[in-house]
């Protein structure tokens, strides 16, 4: 059976003409009382207001609930698609009763009705915002009002041949389920080729995206990487979790709620219409999805800093898997709010000319720490950091030996604040003068005291060079140009030179690259690239 709209709240009316017939005044009737002599009216003319109770607005002539009407409840009203939402006074909203001696009294509240959702707002201003909400979410049909369903406001991004739709201000996560940052291009294709890279090694791979937003990263994962992939798509709430499914099915990816329905054939695709991929969505927090399943590929993109899902994202990964962190905090890590970095990564930090090298091997500390607890190492493949984020992938090393030495790579930096210079602390033992370890002389010629300890941070590689040159051979596999430049950048970094003419992969005799102890073959291929060193901070 099917349900019938409810009738409208009596306060939600298109023109004041609609209100006054609740009260049954008639056009002329309220001009005409205002000619005549009140000492002539009897009872019976008089009118109570159709929103008021009658101990808050007592039954008056017609001129005077006119008044009454258009000042009071039609003035403050909310408009919104040709109907206005005027105040109520009706005891729809009780307050909290007040107990006056023996006898207890409930005041009736002054309120609004949503038009949409049908919910009780006290304030004006907080009604406006309600219904800002509503229309930020595409939820602009009322369940009071028997009319056609408004036009979809969706919109249709496209990124690397992929189609997702999202939702007005998709750009603002404050007010959008369905977060979607053009800015973050760059950091989705690197994440990407970090994959295809760990794709050539084994497959098929179990990545997670722990915070889908749109799904546009494993959306994209499956679309170009295809079987070597079983893509995961997780995402806590319930409104981006739809948004996913219906962007899946726009890029024609099979959906599949349960993994026990794999081979199950999506009854919503169309007949004759093939799928490309089959996409795993989830609604879960992300630290439990990370809990109850092993994956090959994790990467944790929340809103903010990722400290929070680090040791779930480390308790289940498998060996030799890699775990990509995309820290948004950028206010913390790059010292402009140097409380916050001590509270969620526990470092002091300050600005210096080198802040964004401090805020990569701030996260990678981090992130060794939160592997160390699951007795697991890790070995830095890159570290980015950018104007809106700092990216760290690292590979993971099971074991307690790998997990003890990277903890020992976590250590104090001596930084000189008159000339920059720094230097790593040497042991853990206390030293009488710390600034002996400094290559500079500002102590002895500079009054006070001239350094400061930060951190802790890493003190190791921040890159792999020979997985950066895989990154750059899949970047050019696949048509990523747009990446091309950065990646280049980074192998420089990882090698400082300055101008160098470098093939992605070597000689045949050249093609299996060592990383953490084992032996990973590469291509025969040869692609030459010349290029010009552009420091980007990191070394």
């Amino acid at each position: 059976s099917v349900s019938l709209p409810h009738k409208k709240h009596i306060s939600i009316q298109r023109q004041l003409a609609d209100l006054e017939k609740l009260a049954d005044l008639s056009e002329g009737e309220f001009t005409s009382a205002e000619s005549q002599n009140t000492d002539q009216h009897v009872a019976a003319g008089k009118k109570p207001c159709p929103l008021c109770p009658e101990e808050k607005f007592k039954a008056c002539y017609s001129h005077k609930l006119h008044r009454h009407l258009q000042n009071l409840h039609w003035k403050v009203s909310v408009e919104f698609e040709g109907y206005r939402m005027c105040i109520c006074h009706l005891p729809c909203r009780p307050v909290k009763p007040n107990l006056i001696g023996d006898q207890s009294s409930t005041k009736m509240g002054a309120h609004y009705h949503c038009i949409i959702c049908s919910a009780t707002i006290t304030r004006r201003t907080d009604m406006i915002g309600h219904i800002k909400r509503h229309v930020n979410k595409g939820e602009t049909e009322s369940r009071y009002i028997a009319a056609p369903a408004p036009k979809s406001s969706h919109e249709v991004l496209k990124e690397a041949d992929t189609d997702v739709q999202v939702l007005p201000n998709y750009s603002t996560p404050q007010k959008s389920d369905s977060y979607f940052n053009p800015k973050m291009k760059l950091n989705r294709q690197l994440i990407f080729c970090a994959l295809a890279v760990l794709a050539e090694e084994r497959n098929p791979l179990e990545c997670l995206d722990a915070f889908g937003a749109t799904g546009i990263m494993g959306l994209q994962w499956a679309k170009h990487l295809g079987n070597s992939v079983k893509v995961t798509i997780n995402d806590f709430n319930e409104n981006s979790v739809t948004m996913i499914q219906e962007n899946c099915h726009l890029n024609k990816m099979k959906v599949m709620m349960n993994p026990k329905e794999e081979d199950d054939c999506d009854e919503t695709m169309e007949e004759g219409e093939e799928n490309v991929g089959i996409i795993d969505v989830t609604k879960m927090d992300a630290n439990v999805i990370m809990h109850l399943r092993s994956f090959d590929f994790i990467h944790l993109d929340p809103f903010g800093t990722a400290v929070n899902y680090l040791d779930s994202a480390f308790r289940n990964v498998r060996n030799l898997g890699i775990v990509s962190v995309t820290s948004t905090d950028i206010s913390s890590l790059y010292a402009k709010a140097q409380h916050v970095a001590q509270r969620h990564y526990s470092c002091n930090v300050v600005r210096t000319e080198y802040y964004k090298e401090l805020a990569a091997r701030i996260v990678v500390a981090a992130v060794a720490r939160a592997a160390a607890r699951c007795n697991k190492g890790i070995e830095v493949l890159l570290a980015v950091a950018l104007e809106h984020f700092v990216l760290v992938v690292v590979r993971v090393l099971r074991g307690p030996s790998p997990a003890d030495d990277s903890v020992k790579k976590i250590r104090y930096l001596i930084h000189c604040q008159w000339c920059e210079e720094r230097i790593f602390q040497e042991g853990n033992m206390v030293e009488e003068n710390p600034y002996r370890q400094l290559p500079c002389d500002c102590h002895g010629s500079m009054p006070g005291k001239t350094a400061v300890e930060l951190g802790p941070l890493w003190s190791g590689s921040l890159f792999n060079t020979g997985f950066l040159r895989r990154m750059l051979f899949e970047a050019v596999q696949h048509g990523l140009d747009e990446i091309q430049p950065l990646v280049k950048t980074l192998i420089c970094e990882a090698e400082c030179t300055t101008l160098k003419q470098f093939s992605i992969h070597g000689p045949a005799s050249q093609n299996k690259q060592e990383e953490c102890g084992v032996f990973i073959k590469t291509p025969d291929t040869f692609i030459h690239h010349t290029y010009m060193h552009t420091p980007c901070g990191l070394c």
